[in-house]
């Protein structure tokens, strides 16, 4: 307690006192709260940046060390999974072998992959009879008499082997007038006045383009062999295969946009400025069809699309005029196209961006809300891996039982745990990209034509990324259009399943000697190409 003056002066100026500490007491708890709550400010963005941190680290360290693999392991299943797949077998309980799933079927356990039993029938065989020394009986000496023989097969390989192809034209005089003299025209090359034939043309491109071999490994190879070729003659042919294939490349390019769903995406490409002594990023852009998923009818394609930059620009030159649905990323430029009243192209949205966004979180804070979104969405690709290959209208019947309604619990759930977690976190990030882009995201529900995510133009992406590992850049401008050129027609023979050095080297050979005009260039798009060469060889067979 505190002893008061009975004097009323003491008494006013104690209270007085007493009044001027109390705000100076005051002003010291406002300032120490305003300095708590700049702590604790400076605290939470200390975490969020921390958690930024640690994903962007984990990023690199499994871009470097880790798997390519972004599925879960199996201490992080849990009962959204099982309960997915419980579903999955109580739906079809009528069907043979219908069962709940055991542990290793949560788990996504396959069975190994062996190559067992015969070797391909379509290989030559080469006979090596390894017989005995003598064929007298060691036990009562008569002749032995062959009853059988064991054959056992071997997997063998020839090395590859260069040759010479002699071109021969004789010449014919007449010896009535003596001056008449016939001799064949010289057939067309690829490469005027060169000593290289369409085969090895074909090679090369497909070894470079194809299997991202590049041009100074292939010139060893070649030393290998006593044969001198640099990589600047090598380079030079590419420019002129690809001259020839221009055409053809164009052909497919409108083919595949004609078609009214697509796939597109794009990736850096680094090309030599040797005026700044450097590369400049420039960009490929791939644009990819396949209706095998419901049975439709475009079939396997891609073919990239060389362009200086990734600007918004290049994209409405790409797809400005196109009417149909596009799959893509949340790149904003493809956003673009709807803006401003644009109602020709749809835009459907990938699922499996959104999820590894969920990924990334996962991995580097192991946060269980990022791992039931994780689990939440394996949900929906359990549904998908069940109708693949049906019809679109089964596709989207299904969909709408089994589908609608995970997909109608995961928004309010995403909603209310964006409440709960930093909106700047890196969770917090992968919550809003998934509902900002939820219309496009959701889309594929009510139209079987629509996949759930852009992996098929993904998928393609990747021998360009592989390459740009082994090349390192394109040369030029010239350089990186003949890349777009042959990566597309190689790539698109790969997705028909043909061999594309038997492809590519048909084409050319029918194009330089004139067999196929200019306006029967749709014969020598892959899947015609395949088509046209599977109906002779039926034919034959006959």
């Amino acid at each position: 307690m505190i002893d008061l003056p009975s004097d009323p002066a003491l008494l006013q100026q104690t209270v007085m006192a007493l009044s001027s500490r109390l705000a100076v007491l005051s002003a010291e708890c406002s300032t120490l709260a305003t300095e708590r709550d700049a702590a604790i400010a400076q605290r939470d963005a200390a975490i969020q940046e921390n958690d930024k941190l640690l994903v962007i680290l984990s990023q690199y360290k499994r871009t470097i060390f880790g798997p390519r693999s972004e599925t879960l392991d199996s201490g992080q299943q849990s009962l959204f999974t099982i309960a997915a797949q419980a579903a999955s077998a109580a739906g079809n309980d009528d069907a043979p072998g219908a069962k709940l799933p055991d542990r290793s079927e949560a788990r996504g356990k396959q069975p190994a992959r062996r190559n067992r039993g015969r070797l391909p029938e379509h290989l030559p065989r080469i006979d090596v009879v390894i017989d005995v020394e003598t064929d007298i009986c060691p036990c009562c000496g008569e002749r032995l008499h062959r009853i059988g023989e064991t054959v056992k097969e071997a997997f063998d390989v020839v090395p590859m082997q260069y040759r010479v192809k002699r071109i021969m034209r004789p010449r014919y005089g007449c010896r009535g007038c003596r001056q008449g003299v016939l001799q064949a025209a010289a057939p067309a090359q690829a490469v005027e006045g060169g000593m290289v034939t369409e085969a090895l043309l074909a090679h090369i491109a497909v070894m470079k383009y194809g299997y991202q071999l590049p041009l100074y490994r292939q010139e060893q190879m070649f030393a290998a062999q006593g044969i001198a070729l640099d990589r600047q003659t090598l380079a030079s042919w590419m420019g002129r295969v690809a001259w020839w294939l221009r055409p053809l490349h164009a052909l497919l390019r409108d083919t595949v946009i004609s078609f009214p769903r697509l796939f597109a995406d794009e990736t850096p490409l680094p090309v030599l400025d040797p005026g700044r002594g450097r590369t400049r990023i420039c960009q490929f852009w791939a644009i990819a069809t396949d209706d095998r998923p419901w049975g439709g009818p475009a079939p396997p394609a891609v073919v990239y699309v060389f362009a200086e930059d990734r600007k918004a620009i290049r994209a409405k030159q790409l797809f400005g005029d196109y009417r149909g649905i596009l799959q893509v990323d949340g790149y904003a430029a493809y956003k673009g196209l709807i803006k401003n009243g644009g109602h020709l192209v749809q835009l459907a949205f990938c699922f499996a961006h959104a999820r590894r966004k969920f990924w990334d979180v996962h991995v580097a804070t192991k946060s269980p809300i990022a791992a039931e979104a994780l689990q939440r969405i394996a949900m929906f690709y359990a549904v998908e891996d069940r109708i693949r290959g049906l019809p679109a209208a089964q596709r989207a019947a299904v969909r709408q039982t089994d589908t609608r309604p995970l997909i109608e619990d995961f928004k309010p759930w995403l909603e209310a745990r964006l409440l709960e977690v930093s909106k700047k976190s890196g969770l917090g990030k992968a919550i809003r990209y998934t509902l900002n882009h939820w219309e496009g995201l959701t889309r594929f529900i009510d139209d079987g034509r629509i996949e759930i995510d852009n992996n098929t133009v993904e998928r393609t992406i990747k021998p360009i990324g592989l390459g740009k590992k082994n090349h390192l850049f394109a040369g030029s401008e010239g350089g990186a259009e003949t890349w777009a050129i042959l990566a597309s027609l190689i790539n698109s023979a790969k997705l028909q399943d043909i061999d594309p050095r038997h492809y590519l080297t048909d084409v050319l050979e029918r194009i330089v000697s004139g067999r196929t005009k200019i306006n029967q260039l749709h014969t020598l798009l892959p899947w015609t190409w395949k088509a046209e060469r599977d109906a002779l060889e039926t034919k034959l067979a006959a």
